[in-house]
């Protein structure tokens, strides 16, 4: 069964299809992937389950949508329609944040365009002590964020704090100005001509996908209402594409209230996030272009 159906995945054009095979497999016999070999056989009923989820991803279906759940770190995030579904390579701006907010005792914490709450949960569940502020606009997405921080609060989890607010806004969680250890956005940020895989053009929402015609119209106002957050020392950190390993690093080396602006690689070595801090003195300075390249 798993490899006839790695064989149909395989061609339609799917990639990992062997290890999404084996995920479709273990989710229909409710067992864990490394204990598939294990498992009894299929029954008939099971049998047509697995063949049918087959067939929706060869459609090209997200697999997460499938299974109605993403794993992120060490979190397993329930999504599906409305929502988008959390990428690995975002686990590195996850890290880098919770690597941050661990070296202060009581730190807040703002994951703007929350979206499923991966990086905001993230932060709850490994950095106990801190405070978490997930901001999300978009109906559909609250809906899934909102489910997902409750379970994960009844899972004995920090509870967060979700709030229904475009991240674009001049005036952005008016409260907290001058008060954030650490700020992080994966916003979107893929240039509207870039063509995207059919699960992404077709089942996540464009709204999280793309940021317009360069994919800086969301990070251009997050960078500056950023820094107003912030307090002095304070730490940002945004996802971007790979095209943008020049021009984020630009944009806030240029804003003048930031200094240590570091570029990041994801795993395979594509520009992916860039980091910086909020001016130790408070003060804005004369645009500085000098920035530098980090390490994931």
């Amino acid at each position: 069964m798993v490899a006839r159906a790695a064989r149909a995945l395989a061609a339609a054009g799917v990639e990992a299809a062997r290890a999404e095979a084996e995920q479709l497999a273990a989710y229909v016999l409710d067992v864990p992937r490394g204990r598939l070999a294990l498992a009894d056989g299929f029954t008939a009923a099971q049998r047509d389950r697995l063949d049918t989820l087959v067939d929706r991803r060869a459609a090209r279906e997200p697999l997460q949508h499938l299974t109605g759940a993403a794993g992120f770190r060490h979190l397993e995030l329930a999504v599906g329609p409305g929502v988008f579904v959390p990428r690995p390579e975002t686990e590195l701006l996850a890290g880098w944040g919770i690597a941050q907010a661990g070296r202060r005792d009581t730190p807040l914490v703002v994951d703007l365009c929350s979206g499923s709450g991966a990086i905001a949960l993230a932060v709850a569940q490994e950095v106990p002590a801190a405070r978490v502020v997930a901001v999300e606009r978009s109906p559909a997405a609250l809906d899934w964020l909102r489910r997902n921080a409750a379970e994960r609060a009844a899972a004995g989890d920090r509870p967060i704090e979700v709030v229904a607010a475009d991240v674009t806004d001049p005036g952005l969680l008016a409260d907290l100005v001058g008060r954030v250890d650490v700020l992080l956005c994966n916003p979107p940020y893929v240039p509207r001509s870039v063509a995207v895989p059919p699960e992404v053009a077709r089942h996540d929402p464009d709204e999280a996908v793309f940021g317009g015609a360069d994919g800086l119209d969301v990070i251009r106002p997050v960078v500056g209402r950023a820094a107003v957050l912030l307090r002095p020392g304070g730490v940002l950190g945004v996802e971007h594409d790979d095209t943008h390993a020049t021009a984020v690093p630009a944009l806030l080396a240029g804003d003048g209230r930031y200094e240590r602006v570091e570029e990041h690689a994801d795993l395979v070595g594509r520009p992916r996030y860039a980091t910086a801090s909020r001016r130790a003195d408070g003060q804005h300075a004369d645009p500085a272009p000098a920035w530098q390249t980090g390490s994931s």
